[in-house]
Parts: structure tokens; sequence; C-alpha cells
């Protein structure tokens, strides 16, 4: 007797399949979101006590927050009414992105008790419940049809007032996130690491989704709310501090940071000039604040008024761009990245050497300049807390408004040299110097000026730098060591964010920054861990986390691969 299968049952036994798999990652979601509420273990001896029945803690938390992003975005793939928004490029890589993150949380936080309190039979039943609640997801989605499609346009336009109220409710999400991750303790390592690895996997997805793309076209048809709704953010940050000044610091820090790798984006990644002592820069006008700032260890003893410091510490820098520049810039690639290698060395050791002893009495050596004073703006001192609205800001509060401002300068300036008849000059030297002087383009003086403008905007920087820190020392302007800002993290800063943007250097900044003094536990082992992330990022997305257009078609243009193919077939059809 023979069966006879029609084309309807297969279809049904096809279409199925993803149902199942997908009720499995449905089923596992809801199992991990079960296990956020159960004892993991049974001490408060891990960081972060996750010993209780019913409230979750840090960790959990963020366990909870992965299990609950892959539930709903499950759901979207199944074709849940009011959903389908979530997916307008695909749900299949979405979903699998957000299952393998959280796993990963998941797992790495099970694995870190029992490293840390030595064994398993310091598990309780939730972390096992969470162990098997997470994997189901991740090996479910993984088994799911590939479903990526061009995203389309949305059915319909949403008003303006709904525009707007999705930009400022996405803005808000995105500052408790940030929050959320500076806020965590240093003396749990491990939640952070949780956090880093459901963040990323979470990015990962949104970007695979279309997600990030159909905002990001609802920001460019709203530039002006966009801006205001970034302002806002930025402004409410140091509100909502609950640690006191210390998270306040590191984003002040971050801040200066982002404003030097704006100006070596400048440099590397609008000219095409491989700068590898560009932190020198940023020493020159450190120094030349502190010693114009009144510092009790000045050997000149003058104290000017801000504005005049910050004048003095952006032209000293201009200066020593143009002096180092004029000679160097006629080298190209390699000598040229050895050149300004040397330079950088070279003004760390002559800050150290300028003593009284090895050479004049200038710098103080090793010792560096300390003392320097705080600022004082119109009667407005920064190194005082004060009350605003009825929430008391502390000192670095003032710092982190201020560097809010340098930093809105620095963006407007490099935009509009970027989108200026020099900034296109800039660009056709970093893709043929050769051919763009051929077209008439002065290759030296063009690129003398991107070498003085970032030069002048690291300075800017350094200036603000040695008020927040209050001393200046050579040991800070180093070629490479774990903590930023150095030469090799500023241009990994660039690298990583997104050469010749604007957003790129500021995020890869921020990242650079905050998680190097996240991870402090690592010690040693900092520089392998950031090593081995860069290597993955230069294979997965060697253009950067925001790449501009043209970075973007050159790194992942298959035009040439399809090329051959397509003449064979040609053939082949005549």
């Amino acid at each position: 007797m023979t069966t006879n299968t029609t084309p309807q049952t297969d279809t049904a036994k096809t279409a199925s399949a993803p149902a199942a798999l997908l009720y499995a990652v449905i089923g596992g979601s809801l199992l991990t979101i079960v296990s956020a509420f159960l004892a993991w273990t049974w001490t408060a001896d891990f960081p972060g006590d996750l010993t209780f029945y019913g409230s979750p803690a840090g960790l959990q938390y963020v366990t909870l927050a992965g299990a609950a992003l892959t539930l709903v975005f499950a759901l979207s793939a199944l074709g849940v009414k009011g959903l389908g928004w979530l997916t307008p490029a695909g749900s299949r890589k979405a979903v699998w992105f957000l299952a393998l993150g959280n796993a990963a949380a998941t797992w790495f936080t099970v694995v870190a008790i029992t490293v840390v309190l030595g064994g398993v039979i310091n598990l309780e039943p939730g972390a096992y419940v969470a162990l098997v609640g997470s994997l189901v997801p991740a090996l479910a989605a993984y088994k799911l049809p590939d479903d990526t499609r061009k995203a389309a346009a949305p059915k319909a336009k949403l008003p303006s007032w709904a525009e707007i109220l999705v930009i400022t409710g996405v803005f808000a999400l995105g500052l408790f996130v940030i929050t959320f991750g500076i806020d965590t303790d240093d003396k749990e390592p491990q939640l952070f690491v949780s956090y880093l690895i459901t963040v990323a996997f979470a990015a990962l997805a949104l970007n695979k989704s279309g997600l990030l793309a159909r905002f990001s076209a609802l920001t460019a048809n709203n530039r002006q709310v966009t801006l205001i709704g970034t302002a806002a953010a930025a402004i409410a940050f140091p509100f909502i501090q609950q640690s006191g000044d210390t998270y306040t610091l590191i984003a002040v820090n971050i801040l200066i940071f982002a404003t030097v790798a704006l100006g070596l984006n400048v440099v590397v990644g609008l000219a095409g000039l491989l700068d590898l002592g560009y932190v020198a820069f940023l020493g020159v006008g450190a120094y030349a604040a502190a010693l114009v700032s009144g510092s009790t260890a000045s050997a000149f003893g003058i104290h000017l008024p801000f504005w005049a410091a910050v004048i003095v510490g952006a032209l000293a820098s201009l200066v020593f761009g143009v002096v180092i520049g004029a000679p160097t810039l006629r080298l190209r690639g390699d000598y040229l990245a050895i050149v300004t290698l040397g330079f950088g060395e070279i003004f760390r050791i002559a800050m150290g050497n300028l003593d009284g002893d090895s050479g004049p009495d200038i710098t103080n050596g090793p010792n560096g300049i300390p003392n320097i004073p705080h600022l004082e703006l119109f009667g407005w001192n920064f190194g005082e807390s004060h009350m605003v609205g009825g929430i008391e800001l502390g000192a670095y509060a003032n710092y982190y408004f201020l560097m809010l401002l340098v930093m809105a300068l620095v963006v407007v300036v490099f935009s509009r040299a970027g989108n200026s008849r020099i900034g296109r000059a800039w660009v056709a030297i970093r893709e043929d110097e050769t051919a763009a002087e051929a077209m008439g383009i002065n290759g030296f003086k063009v690129k003398l000026i991107a070498f003085a403008l970032g030069a002048t905007l690291a300075g800017l920087a350094g200036t603000v730098q040695a008020h927040v820190n209050s001393t200046v020392v050579p040991e800070n302007y180093v070629f490479a060591g774990p903590v930023p800002p150095n030469s090799a993290f500023l241009l990994a800063a660039v690298i990583l964010g997104g050469m010749g943007t604007i957003r790129g250097p500021i995020l890869g900044a921020a990242l650079l920054f905050l998680i190097p003094a996240k991870l402090a536990f690592l010690q040693d082992y900092q520089l392998l861990a950031f090593g081995i992330a860069l290597i993955l990022l230069m294979r997965f997305r060697p253009e950067g986390l925001i790449a501009n257009k043209r970075a973007q078609l050159e790194f992942h243009d298959d035009t040439a691969d399809q090329a051959p193919t397509d003449l064979a077939t040609a053939k082949a059809g005549a």
C-alpha cells in the first residue's frame, strides 16, 4: 500500500516546524523569567546576594530583561498582532542573537557563582532553572529558517507628535540603560560583565531586525527634536546619579576622551594621516594651562582667567602641531606614523626632564604640576557643590556641563570643516593623494591644516583636563597603557566607532573608557581582552560601529564577487 503525500501536507509540515521552534523559544524564555524570582545560591557571600525568592537582584534583573526581550521578539516572529513592527527586516537573526546573549549572560553568572563560592554545591534550584531556560531558546532559535529581507517602509506614517514621543521614549530608555551600566558597583564586576554581554547582543539583534535603521530614519526626519532630546538626556545625567560624584567624574573623563578622539578623527578619519603620537597635543594643552592657571608649582607664577588659559592651551597645541607637521607631513604612511610616534615619546621624556637638573626648571619633572586651582567663572566656583532645582550637584557636575559645551563646540567645528571645501580636499587626499594633487589640490597645505586643527582641538580638551585632575604629570601621556587616554586608545576609539563620522569616535571613546574602568579586576588581562575584542570587531565589522556610507560600501561591496558569476550566467544563456 502506497501513501501519497500531497504538496499541501508538505507545506503544512514546513510551516509547523518554525512555529514549534518559536514555541520552544517562548517556553524557555518564560522559564528563564520565572528563574529570576528564585534563589540562585544559598549564601550572600557572592556579590549581589542572589539568595532571595520573589525579589530579583542585579544579575537576575539582567537575565530577566534578556529573557523578556527574547520573548517579545519571538512573539513578533510568531505573528502576534501588534508586534510585527519589531522585525521589519526579519526575525530569525534578532531572536537568535537575543537568545544567545541571554544564555551567555546567564551561564556566565552561574559559572561565576560556582568559581567564586567553590563548587556547584552552592547553587540553588533557581540557577539550574535559569541554565535550562536560557539554553533552550538559544538552541531553538539557531534552527529557525532565515527570513532576512529588505525592510519595507511602514504602512502608515506616524503623526508628528507620535514620532516625537517615540524619539523621547527611546532616549529615556537609552539614558536608563547607560546609567544602569555606569552605576554598577565596582564590588560586583560580574554584574557589569553580564550587563555588557546582554547589551552587546541586544544591539546586534536590534540592528539585524531593522529597528535601528527605522529609528535612524525617524531621527533624520526630526533633526531638531533629536538634537534637543540628545541635549536633554546629556544634561539630565548628573541629576539622576545616586552615587554622588563618582560616576559623574567618569562621564567627564569620557567627554574629554571623546573630544580628543574627534580631533584625531580630523587627522585620521578625514585626512587619512596615521598619527601615533596624538596624545602629546593633549599634554601640550594641559601643561600650558597648568603653567598659567595659578598653580603653586608653576615656574611662571601666572594666574590667568580660564578663558585666557583655554586660549593659551589651544594656541600652544596649534604651534606644536604646525612645528611638528611642517617638516614631517611630506612623509606618507608608515614613515609618518613612526615620526609622530617619536614626537609623542619625545614630548613625554622632555616633560620629565624639565626639572631643573636635566634641563630648565619648568615642568617640575616627573612630579608634574600639582595644586592646579579649580575654575571660577562669573563667580561660580567649579570646585564646590551647588543646589540646582533642589538637587545637590557635586564639583564634577560643573566640569561635566563645561565639557558638554566644549564637546558641542568641537562637534560644530568638525561638521563644518568636514562639509567644507577643505573637508572634501581631506577626503580626496585620504582616498588617493597622488590623484588629488594631480587635480590641483595642494596636498602638503591641506594635510598641515588638518594636523593643526586636530592639535588645537586636543589642546582645548587638555586645558579642561588639567583643572579636572588638578595635576599634570608626564605619565598621563604615553603611547599605550591600560588607562586611557593614550595614543593607542585614541586611535582605537576612532577605528572602533567609525572613521570620518561624528557619533562614531564619541561612542568608541565612551566604550573604551568605561569598559576598562569597570573591568579593572582583570588587571594584567585587560589589554588581552581588549585586543581580542578589537580582532573580533575587525573581522565582523571592519568599518566600525557607526560607519559612513563610503566605508560600508568599501568593506561590504559584493559587486566584484558577483560580476564573474553574472558573466558566466550570461555566456551560458548565450
